[in-house]
């Protein structure tokens, strides 16, 4: 015995779940559009800054230590003003947006 009515709730609720999972779809495709936009944005302001031969990684602060078989390098200087640079930047994203 079939219960009437029962067809067209499982086939509505298969609806739902197709236009939900469209919904993640879209929106993961607009996630991997903005994340390629911004890598492709940071690698050509890379290539622009390292024709402009500013010290980034060559900083006084920067520890770097060469042994006979190893080289030990970390950018600490550098990091600390990349970091600061880019508070400043989104802060002004921030207030400029509110």
């Amino acid at each position: 015995m079939r219960i009437r009515g029962a067809g067209s709730a499982s086939a509505s609720y298969v609806v739902a779940v197709a236009s939900a999972r469209e919904g993640r779809m879209s929106d993961l495709g607009k996630l991997l559009m903005i994340l390629g936009a911004a890598i492709l944005v940071a690698g050509i302001l890379l290539t622009l800054l390292g024709r402009t031969h500013i010290p980034l990684g060559r900083l006084p602060g920067d520890i770097y230590y060469r042994g006979k078989n190893t080289t030990f390098y970390f950018p600490l200087a550098t990091s600390i003003l990349v970091s600061v640079v880019l508070s400043l930047i989104l802060y002004v994203i921030g207030r400029w947006r509110h």
